[in-house]
C-alpha cells in the first residue's frame, strides 16, 4: 500500500495485480509505503478502514482518493496457479506443481479451499464498508496505460514501471464446463469488472455482494 499525502491518493495493493511494479516505481514519492507483514501490504478495504483510514483523515483530511486495480478474475486465478507453481515450492502446502489448473479451480470453488487454492477474492478485498470507505477510483489490469495516466496527472511525474514478482509463463487451458460454473459462481467479480469504465469510474459493490470466503493477503 501507498500513500501520497500532497495528492490525498491512496493506492491499494490487491494481490496479484502488477501493484508491485508501481511500488518500485513510486516508493520514493510516497509519504508511507507499507511493505511487510503481508496483511499490511495487501491491506484490504476492510482492513483499511479500520487501521489506517481513521489516522490518514485525521491528519490529510476526508476527501482521500482510494486507487486499486482489478483483474479479469479467471486470469487473475490463473496467475495464483502459476505463482504457486514457481521453482522453489515443491512439496510446499500451498503450491500447485502437482495440481492440474482445472483440479485447481475446482478446488477453488469449494466451500473450504485447501492451502493451494486458498487465494482469497478480489471482490471481497474490494467490498465497501458499512460506513461508506470504498475505492473511488478502479482500474482493469489490462489498462495499464490508464492507470499510468491516472497516476502521472495526480502525481505530475512521468511513469515507467517494469515487469517484477511476476509469475512463470505457461498456457492454462481450462474445460468450458469448470470455467462455466466459475462464472457463474463468481458472477459478483465478473460484475464489478464489466462495469469499470474509463479513468477509474467503476459501480461500487453493495456492502455485502461480495463473496464471504476468507481473504489471503
Amino acid at each position: 500500500m501507498l500513500v501520497f499525502s500532497k495528492a490525498k491518493l491512496v493506492f491499494l495493493s490487491v494481490p496479484k495485480t502488477g501493484t508491485t511494479a508501481y511500488e518500485a516505481e513510486l516508493a520514493p514519492l510516497a509519504s508511507m509505503v507499507v511493505r511487510d507483514p503481508p496483511e499490511l501490504k495487501h491491506a484490504p478495504v476492510f482492513r483499511y478502514n479500520r487501521f489506517f483510514r481513521p489516522a490518514l483523515e485525521r491528519f490529510l483530511g476526508e476527501d482521500l482518493t482510494v486507487l486499486a486495480v482489478m483483474r479479469e478474475p479467471l486470469d487473475w486465478l490463473g496467475s495464483w496457479y502459476r505463482y504457486r507453481r514457481r521453482d522453489g515450492q515443491q512439496g510446499e502446502r500451498t503450491s500447485t506443481h502437482d495440481v492440474s489448473f482445472d483440479d485447481f479451480v475446482q478446488a477453488y470453488m469449494q466451500g473450504k479451499r485447501p492451502p493451494f487454492a486458498n487465494v482469497g477474492s478480489q471482490s471481497k478485498f474490494l467490498e465497501p464498508q458499512k460506513n461508506g470507505t470504498a475505492v473511488t477510483h478502479l482500474f482493469r489490469y489490462e489498462d495499464q496505460d490508464g492507470l499510468t495516466t491516472f497516476l502521472e496527472r495526480r502525481l505530475n511525474r512521468s511513469i515507467t514501471t517494469r515487469r517484477m514478482n511476476s509469475s512463470p509463463d505457461m498456457a492454462l487451458t481450462l474445460p468450458s464446463e469448470t470455467e462455466q460454473r466459475y462464472r457463474r459462481k463468481f458472477a459478483v467479480d465478473y460484475a464489478l469488472y464489466e462495469s469499470i469504465g474509463a479513468d477509474g469510474a467503476y459501480t461500487p459493490l453493495s456492502h455485502g455482494d461480495a463473496p464471504g470466503h476468507g481473504h489471503e493477503d
